[in-house]
């Protein structure tokens, strides 16, 4: 083995409450976790501007804060993050090999990924402004919604995701305007008579969004563009809710790691555990349904538990460390 590489108990690939739950585990059972923070350190709630839906925080707490705090709870423990990004694995012998920035070798005895999901947005620059700004734009309505209690909402998409949130917006907001870009809908039967059947979700056809408008500060309106008469409205609106897909971030693994159609890596059932033997995965990179920061978090532990104990039953030197359950 060549001194330039570097060899550790175990590797967590990616932050956010998914990673570093789970370099709390792993720190506390003796694993000396090394966590690479990834592309975006804290992952998508560092988007966020205020999180309250996440127990233990009766004010609420923004997202980036709340990664700070997660992080200065692993590090407490011993975890050693790092930043950088892992560029390429090999999975295809007993030794897991990653790369970090094309250049650090790293073989781990047990690795956990916690590369979460990326939403999809338009890309208007309109929309990464006021996205950027936390002033109205947003990928989740089960998040952000209640922050538009009684207020006019816009959504964009038309499967079964932009249905149930949409769904969900009806029962917080005065009023939603539902913008599908062709004639009809790609969600299910049930999703659409959902939606049609609730009376202040108004339905748009053949619509696109031209610009997300603003005072600079915070989302007044959206123009739209009627697509096959070309014909344009402004809608006022304070929210802006994205609604057309996740995307994984699991590109590097798939060929090693077994996936689904749509690219999230696939567990087996009740654990963290994926088809390479001391290969784990935590939060939005194998949940597509839930895709919240609580449910994030308690994957991120079952992954530790898991890696932890794989260790004890492959390394004969390791010892479960009866702090983890406490």
């Amino acid at each position: 083995m060549s001194e330039s590489i570097e060899k550790i108990k175990c590797l967590i690939i990616g932050s956010g409450p998914a990673g570093y739950t789970a370099a709390i585990y792993a720190a506390r059972a003796n694993m000396f976790p090394v966590l690479y923070q990834g592309e975006q350190p804290g992952g998508q709630l560092t988007t966020t501007n205020e999180v309250e839906n996440f127990p233990g925080y009766p004010d609420g707490i923004t997202g980036p804060d709340m990664m700070i705090e997660l992080q200065k709870q692993a590090e407490r423990f011993g975890t050693d993050v790092r930043h950088g990004w892992v560029t390429k694995v090999d999975f295809s012998g007993d030794v897991h090999k990653a790369w970090i920035n094309n250049e650090t070798e790293i073989h781990a005895d047990t690795i956990i990924i916690s590369t979460g999901a990326s939403a999809i947005y338009l890309g208007l620059p309109s929309e990464q402004k006021y996205l950027k700004l936390g002033g109205g734009v947003s990928a989740c309505a089960i998040c952000d919604g209640f922050f538009y209690r009684n207020q006019d909402v816009v959504i964009v998409g038309a499967g079964d995701s932009a249905c149930e949130e949409a769904h969900y917006l009806s029962k917080l907001c005065k009023k939603v305007t539902m913008l599908v870009r062709r004639d009809e809908f790609r969600a299910s039967k049930i999703m659409q008579d959902r939606v049609k059947n609730t009376v202040n979700i108004e339905i748009l056809y053949n619509t696109e969004t031209e610009e997300v408008l603003g005072d600079g500060q915070v989302v007044t309106g959206v123009r739209v563009k009627n697509n096959i008469t070309g014909k344009l409205k402004e809608i006022p609106a304070t929210g802006f809710f994205v609604a057309i897909g996740h995307k994984p971030n699991t590109e590097i693994f798939k060929d090693f790691l077994e996936l689904d159609k749509t690219g999230y890596i696939v567990n087996k059932p009740g654990s963290a555990k994926t088809n390479i033997p001391g290969v784990f995965v935590s939060g939005d990179a194998a949940d597509h349904v839930y895709r919240q920061a609580i449910t994030a978090a308690g994957t991120g532990c079952m992954a530790a538990l898991d890696a932890e104990r794989y260790l004890a039953a492959t390394d004969s030197t390791f010892e479960v460390s009866t702090s983890t359950y406490n």
